[in-house]
Parts: structure tokens; C-alpha cells; sequence
């Protein structure tokens, strides 16, 4: 299945962007992409690989939306990802960010999808148009 990729500019430094998007997900993240529809949920990514990427409800309960597979500052990261899915359904995304002119392009691969069987399709369907309706919130938020 071909790779799903949603490709944007941000105004900002690739080491501000890549800041913003690993310890401050919670200032851009929409609450209707969480498993707790809380609006004060707490995102956190632990920025190591084998890191967790999950949210805490306010009345403290932790939903685990993945995994840290590679942490490479302020270029690169991977994780698995099964944000509404169980863990053996994850698929793989990588977030690069690179310079340009103006700024940072930032770069989401997602694969995977191949490993959900007939679902597959519909999920990377949905997905595509969940990355781009959450990419204009991240490039509001890191602008520097």
C-alpha cells in the first residue's frame, strides 16, 4: 500500500518546530483527536526512543497512543501509532523536519496500513484527512 504522506510549511526553525511538536502537543492537538474528548487533556511524548505517546484525562487516567522508535533532534522521529486502535494495530509514522527558505517543511509518513488487512484502506483514508485537518493547527502553533 503506498505510503500515506502529508507534507506543510511552518514558520519556524526545524529545532523550534521539532520542540513544539515534542513537548508541547498539547497547545495544538485537537481534543476531538483524543481518546478522552477532555479538554484539558495532558499530551505527553517522552522524547527517547521506547518513549510513550499518550494523553492523561483530567481525572488521571493515561490512554497510550504509542510508541518512540527513533528520536533524532531536531530532524527526525518515529513512532508507532494506534491513537483509537488497540497496539497490535499500530501503523508506523515518521515526522521530519527540514529547512527551507521559509522556514521548516515538516514531513508525516505514515505506513503500515497493509498490516490491517480490508481495513486497511479506510484507515489510511481516514487518516490522511485527520493529519490535514490537524497540520494547520500545528503550523499556527510553532510559529515563531
Amino acid at each position: 500500500m503506498t505510503p500515506l504522506v502529508v507534507e506543510f510549511d511552518v514558520a519556524a526553525t526545524p529545532a523550534h518546530a521539532f520542540a513544539m511538536w515534542t513537548t508541547k502537543p498539547t497547545m495544538w492537538w485537537p481534543r476531538s483527536h483524543t481518546i478522552s474528548k477532555d479538554a484539558v487533556a495532558e499530551i505527553v511524548i517522552e522524547g527517547a526512543v521506547g518513549g510513550r505517546i499518550y494523553e492523561v484525562a483530567s481525572d488521571g487516567r493515561e490512554h497510550d497512543w504509542g510508541r518512540i522508535e527513533g528520536w533524532d533532534p531536531p530532524t527526525e522521529l518515529r513512532f508507532t501509532w494506534h491513537l483509537f486502535f488497540e497496539p497490535g494495530e499500530a501503523t508506523d509514522v515518521q515526522v521530519t523536519f527540514r529547512p527551507s527558505d521559509g522556514g521548516t517543511v515538516v514531513r508525516i509518513e505514515q505506513t503500515g496500513f497493509e498490516r490491517l488487512g480490508e481495513d486497511g484502506d479506510l484507515r489510511r483514508t481516514n487518516t490522511d484527512r485527520a493529519w490535514n485537518s490537524i497540520a494547520p493547527a500545528f503550523a499556527a502553533a510553532a510559529v515563531q
